[in-house]
């Protein structure tokens, strides 16, 4: 008897999204026109990409397991940048909290000058977060945004409260944006909404549903994934966005992956279990749907590199 098809159809595809270019490399997310890895199903688009995450200032708070692997460089966000480029990421995606106003608090023209001295300094793709405070972001990054434009970077982040200066600036200068929402569906169709009634093509958007950490509401967070490639693939035009993750800043915030070994006796040396516990965290958000992982430690970049070819080659081997 001849097996039954039960490959399922989908009416639309992922949007692409293209990052850098230029003089600069560039990568491409998104244009799925199946769920993960599905090939029998249909195109599985873009490969994911795997960004490396690094700070301007106040990495002397990460974890030891990760500043081992950076040593001194988490103090100068260029030479950091270079030693980040060394791992052969897609992209780098840097957050400027520097100018928390807890902290720090340096001044726009800082920023800027990181951001223009970090592009001067690497040939990859660059994705620019504020300090995430909303009133300071919306006087730094137009600042970070015109110091780097022609660089078609990524942008983060828009929200539902706070979306008018960010998407403004993007227009300005030639960027893409990072959508967020609070794991919330009917929220990230309303930033999208909202982005594009001030004039921002959805085509250019990423949508950033936040990240849990493997454990600590993953699956929850795994779920509104899922709903959200399953609704663009099915045609609904405020959810055909490539998704990001943050996992890195999650992942390591997890105890299992920070505590010393004293503190857990049982469970592996801690210069193992942290990288596996941000690798895991990624790689099963790969089955959700995420087009663009960001992670920290070197060995959990080269861990997910190597699964996403794998799985990538697996799935194309199927059709």
């Amino acid at each position: 008897m001849k097996a039954k098809d039960t490959a399922q159809r989908w009416s639309a595809a992922i949007n692409t999204v293209t990052i850098g270019g230029g003089a600069r490399k560039s990568v491409t997310i998104g244009g799925a026109k199946c769920i993960p890895w599905m090939s029998y199903e249909g195109d599985i688009g873009n490969r994911p990409a795997v960004g490396i995450e690094i700070w301007d200032a106040g990495a002397d708070a990460w974890a030891e397991e990760i500043r081992k692997q950076y040593g001194k460089v988490t103090s100068d966000p260029v030479a950091w940048a270079k030693r980040a480029a060394e791992l052969k990421p897609d992209l780098l995606s840097l957050r400027l909290m520097g100018t928390h106003p807890d902290t720090t608090n340096r001044s726009p023209a800082d920023a800027a000058a990181v951001v223009k001295a970090v592009l001067g300094a690497v040939d990859l793709p660059l994705i620019v977060w504020g300090c995430g405070v909303s009133d300071k972001d919306n006087v730094v990054l137009p600042k970070c945004s015109e110091a780097a434009s022609g660089q078609n970077c990524l942008f983060g982040s828009a929200t539902e409260k706070n979306y008018r200066t960010i998407v403004a600036a993007c227009l300005a200068d030639g960027h893409k944006l990072i959508a967020e929402s609070p794991l919330d569906i009917n929220i990230a169709k309303q930033v999208n909404i909202l982005a594009h009634d001030a004039g921002f093509a959805l085509e250019n958007i990423v949508i950033f549903p936040t990240t849990a950490a493997m454990g600590y509401g993953f699956e929850y967070v795994y779920s509104i994934m899922e709903r959200a490639r399953l609704a663009g693939l099915g045609g609904d035009p405020l959810l055909k966005q490539p998704i990001l993750c943050d996992a890195g800043i999650e992942a390591w915030r997890a105890k299992e992956a920070q505590a010393p070994d004293d503190a857990l006796p049982n469970a592996g040396p801690a210069a193992e279990r942290g990288p596996l516990w941000e690798t895991l965290t990624a790689v099963n958000y790969l089955q959700a749907g995420a087009d663009l992982i960001i992670l920290r430690h070197p060995k959990a970049v080269m861990a997910v590199k190597e699964a996403i070819g794998r799985l990538h080659s697996g799935a194309a081997s199927i059709a």
